[in-house]
C-alpha cells in the first residue's frame, strides 16, 4: 500500500491549477465562435473571457510574482515551482488573448456590421460624424480630463487598476518653456467606454464609438500650441487580493474598509497596450510599472473589452439573444401560498434558474411579516446590492425579531457591498458576526425560528449557491427547502459555531467543513472502492466547480484502479489526469460550458443501491475542505432523490452539444454528436420545465 501511496503522489499524476483555468478560458472562447449561439451572446461570451482573465491576472497572477519575488520554490502537487508555472501561464494567456482579438475582428465584428450593428472607426468617419464627435468631446469629455505632462515637478503617476490610460507623444515647448514629450492621460472612469452615435448620423440602426477614439481624435486639444506625434492607450492591472492580519485586527470591518482603497494600487502584474505603440513608448511603460517583456499584451483593439459586455443590453434584437426564459414556480409552493405549511407537506427542492428563486425570497420575507416568527437566521457570502432579502432581514429586525447574520466581509470582490449590508443591518438591531477569524463563511444556510401550536419549529434553507437575486437567473444550482428535525437541529448547531464559541458538535446528517467533509467524502470514495473489490458495482458521480485537492483525488484514481466507473463533471479547473492506463482508466472528466454557468456541487455514490445523493457548497479543494465553512446536506426523500438524478447529473453525462471531454494532457476536446441524436443538457431541462409549467397552467 504505502509504494502504491508514493506512486500515486507522482507529480505526473496531477495538472497544474493556473493552466487548468486558462483551459477553461479556451472553453468559453470557444463559445464566442460557436455559430449555434445568438450573435449578441457570443459577444457576450467574448467579454467574459477578457472579465475572467483580469481576475486571473489580478489574483492568481498576482500571487505567482509574488512568490517569485521572495524566491519561493513551494511546488503544489503538480511539481512545477511558481517561475514555471509563470512561464507556462505568459506563454498560453498571451496565445489566448491574441486568439481572442482575432475572434473579435475577424468573426464578430463584421458579423455585427452585417446585423447594422457597427463600431465606428474613426478612419472612416465622415464629415457629419466627424463634427458630432468632436461636439461630444467638447461637452462630455474635455472638461472632466485632466492631462499630466511628466516632469520633475509631475512624476509619472498612480494609474488605477484596470483603468483606460492615454500616453501620449508630444513634440514642441509649453506655455512655460518645458518639453517633456510625454503626458498621461486617464479616461473618466464615469464616462462609458463606449458611446452610441444617433442612427440618422452613424447611417447605421446601431452604431458605437468607441471613447477610446474620440479621445485619440482630439487629444490635441489638451495641449496648446504643441504637436502630437502619437497617442496610445494602456491599462495596468495590479494585485487585487486584500491582505489582512485576521489575528491581529481589533475590528475586521473597519480594517477591510481601510484595505479596500489600497486595491485600486496594489503591485502591477500584467500591461495591455495598443499594437500601434512603438517599441520605446512600451519600453518605458513597463520600466514605469516595474514589469518585463513577457508582462506586455499588445492587442489589435480595445485595451479593455469587458466595457462591451452592455452592448448586448443596449441592442433592441431579440433574434440576436437567448430567448427570454421565465423561471418557473415549484407546483408545491405555486398551490399552497403559506410557504410554511408548503414545507410542512414535505421538502421542497429548487433547480435555479429553471425554477423561480422566488420561494427563497419568500421564505424570509413571510418570515419577516409572520408575528409567529421569532428568529432568523442567515449566512451571506455574495448578494446584489439592492437585494431584496436583505432588505426584508432589515425589516424583520426593525419589527423586534430575532435576527442573526452571518456576513463573509472577505468574499472576493464583494467585500464593499458586504460591508455596507452589515452596517445597515446593525444599524436596526440585527446580530451581525463576520464568522470564524481564518476560515471564510461559504456554507448558505437560513433558517427560522417558528412558534406554532405552543411549542418552537424549524425551518431551514440550504443551497449550493449564493443569496443572489440575479445570479440566480443565471447559475445553475439547487436548494432545498425543509423542515426535517434533525436537519434543522444541525444548521442550528452549525450556527451556534459560527456566532459563540465552543467544541464542534457531532451533526446528525450535515457534512461540515473544515471538520467531517473531506473524511467523510473519502471514506465514501472508500467505500465505493472497497465494494468494487467485492466484485460488485461500484459507481461515483460528482458535479463540481473545481477539483484540486491531492487526497481526494488519490483517493479517485485507487477507486478507478479498483473498478470504479466515475464520471466527473468539472465546469472549471480539474488537476485529475483522466484515462491514464493502469491508474485512472475508469474516470472519465467533462466540462459543460453554456448558456447558464454551471454551479452546482452534487455527489452521488451508488452504495449498493442505495442511491446516496448529497448537495454542498464547497468544491473539492483543500481550501474548502480546510480553509472554509461550508456545509454537504443529504437529499433523503426519494422522489427529490430521483429529481437530482434526472435533472443535475444524467443530462450532463448524455450531453453531446456543450460538453467538453478531457484529456489526460490537460486539454479539452468538444464532445460531437456525430451519427448521434444532438443533445444540449441546459436546453433539454429548458424544454422540460417549459412542459412542466405549461401542464399547470
Amino acid at each position: 500500500m504505502t509504494s502504491l501511496m508514493n506512486k500515486l503522489n507522482s507529480p505526473e499524476y496531477y495538472l497544474n491549477r493556473e493552466l487548468g483555468i486558462l483551459e477553461f478560458n479556451r472553453r468559453v472562447l470557444a463559445q464566442a465562435e460557436d455559430t449555434r449561439n445568438p450573435l449578441l451572446e457570443r459577444l457576450r461570451f467574448l467579454c467574459i473571457v477578457s472579465s475572467n482573465m483580469d481576475e486571473f491576472f489580478e489574483v492568481r497572477v498576482a500571487g505567482l510574482k509574488r512568490q517569485i519575488q521572495y524566491n519561493s520554490t513551494f511546488t503544489a502537487a503538480d511539481g512545477l515551482t511558481p517561475r514555471q508555472v509563470y512561464a507556462q501561464v505568459s506563454k498560453v494567456a498571451h496565445e489566448i488573448v491574441a486568439h481572442q482579438y482575432k475572434v473579435f475582428n475577424e468573426i464578430l465584428i463584421p458579423q455585427l456590421r452585417a446585423e447594422d450593428i457597427c463600431f465606428l472607426r474613426r478612419t472612416h468617419w465622415n464629415e457629419v460624424q466627424q463634427q458630432w464627435i468632436r461636439n461630444y468631446f467638447f461637452s462630455e469629455l474635455m472638461p472632466v480630463l485632466t492631462p499630466i505632462g511628466l516632469d520633475p515637478a509631475h512624476p509619472f503617476p498612480r494609474v488605477l487598476n484596470k483603468s483606460l490610460n492615454f500616453a501620449v507623444e508630444l513634440e514642441g515647448k509649453d506655455a512655460f518653456g518645458r518639453n517633456s514629450g510625454i503626458a498621461i492621460v486617464q479616461a473618466p472612469r464615469a464616462l462609458p467606454r463606449v458611446i452610441r452615435m444617433p442612427s440618422d448620423i452613424a447611417g447605421h440602426e446601431y452604431g458605437f464609438v468607441f471613447l477610446s477614439s474620440i479621445l485619440h481624435a482630439h487629444v490635441g486639444e489638451l495641449f496648446s500650441g504643441m504637436t502630437v506625434r502619437g497617442c496610445y492607450q494602456f491599462r495596468v492591472t495590479r494585485n487585487s487580493d486584500l491582505y489582512v492580519d485576521e489575528e491581529e485586527v481589533k475590528d475586521l470591518r473597519q480594517a477591510l474598509q481601510g484595505e479596500l482603497t489600497h486595491r485600486q494600487f496594489g503591485d502591477e502584474v500584467r500591461l495591455e497596450i495598443a499594437d500601434n505603440c512603438p517599441a520605446e513608448m512600451s519600453a518605458f511603460l513597463l520600466e514605469q510599472f516595474g514589469l518585463g517583456p513577457e508582462d506586455l499584451y499588445q492587442v489589435h483593439g480595445p485595451v479593455n473589452l469587458v466595457r462591451l459586455m452592455r452592448i448586448p443590453d443596449w441592442v433592441d434584437r431579440p433574434d440576436l439573444k437567448f430567448t427570454p426564459h421565465i423561471p418557473a414556480l415549484p407546483k408545491e409552493v405555486s398551490k399552497e401560498p403559506d410557504i410554511f405549511k408548503a414545507i410542512r407537506k414535505g421538502d421542497i427542492l429548487i433547480h435555479l434558474p429553471y425554477q423561480s428563486f422566488n420561494p427563497v425570497v419568500d421564505f424570509i420575507q413571510q418570515a419577516a411579516a409572520d408575528p409567529d416568527v421569532l428568529a432568523i437566521k442567515q449566512t451571506v457570502y455574495r448578494t446584489s446590492s439592492d437585494s431584496t432579502l436583505m432588505q426584508a432581514l432589515i425589516d424583520a429586525a426593525r419589527s423586534g425579531k430575532e435576527v442573526t447574520v452571518v456576513v463573509e466581509l472577505m468574499a472576493r470582490f464583494d467585500e464593499e457591498a458586504n460591508i455596507n449590508w452589515a452596517a445597515r443591518l446593525e444599524e436596526v438591531g440585527a446580530h451581525v458576526v463576520y464568522g470564524v477569524v481564518g476560515h471564510k463563511t461559504h456554507a448558505k444556510m437560513a433558517m427560522v425560528v417558528r412558534r406554532e401550536e405552543g411549542r418552537l419549529c424549524r425551518y431551514v434553507h440550504l443551497s449550493t449557491g449564493n443569496y443572489h437575486q440575479r445570479t440566480a437567473r443565471l447559475y445553475t444550482d439547487f436548494g432545498l427547502l425543509t423542515c426535517h428535525p434533525d436537519i434543522c437541529a444541525d444548521v442550528n448547531d452549525v450556527f451556534i459555531q459560527l456566532t459563540g464559541l465552543g467544541k464542534a458538535t457531532k451533526l446528525r446528517y450535515l457534512w461540515q467543513s473544515p471538520f467531517t467533509l473531506h473524511q467523510r467524502l473519502i471514506k465514501a470514495i472508500q467505500r465505493e472502492t472497497e465494494i468494487a473489490k467485492a466484485g460488485k458495482k461500484g459507481r461515483i458521480i460528482a458535479k463540481m466547480n473545481a477539483l484540486l485537492d491531492p487526497d481526494i483525488i488519490r483517493a479517485l484514481y485507487m477507486a478507478s484502479m479498483a473498478g470504479v466507473q466515475i464520471d466527473l463533471i468539472v465546469r472549471g479547473v480539474c488537476a485529475l489526469r483522466p484515462g491514464i492506463p493502469g491508474i485512472s482508466e475508469n474516470i472519465r472528466v467533462r466540462s459543460i460550458v453554456g448558456r447558464f454557468l454551471e454551479h452546482s456541487r452534487i455527489f452521488y455514490f451508488h452504495n449498493e443501491g442505495a442511491q446516496d445523493i448529497y448537495l454542498a457548497s464547497a468544491d473539492w479543494m483543500y481550501r474548502n475542505f480546510f480553509r472554509r465553512i461550508e456545509t454537504c446536506f443529504p437529499v433523503l426523500d426519494p422522489k427529490l432523490k430521483k429529481r437530482v438524478l434526472k435533472e443535475g447529473l444524467q443530462p450532463y453525462l448524455k450531453d453531446n452539444l456543450q460538453a467538453w471531454e478531457m484529456q489526460p494532457d490537460g486539454s479539452y476536446r468538444q464532445k460531437k454528436p456525430g451519427r448521434a441524436r444532438p443533445f444540449s443538457a441546459q436546453e433539454f431541462l429548458l424544454a422540460e420545465f417549459a412542459r412542466e409549467q405549461a401542464r399547470e397552467q
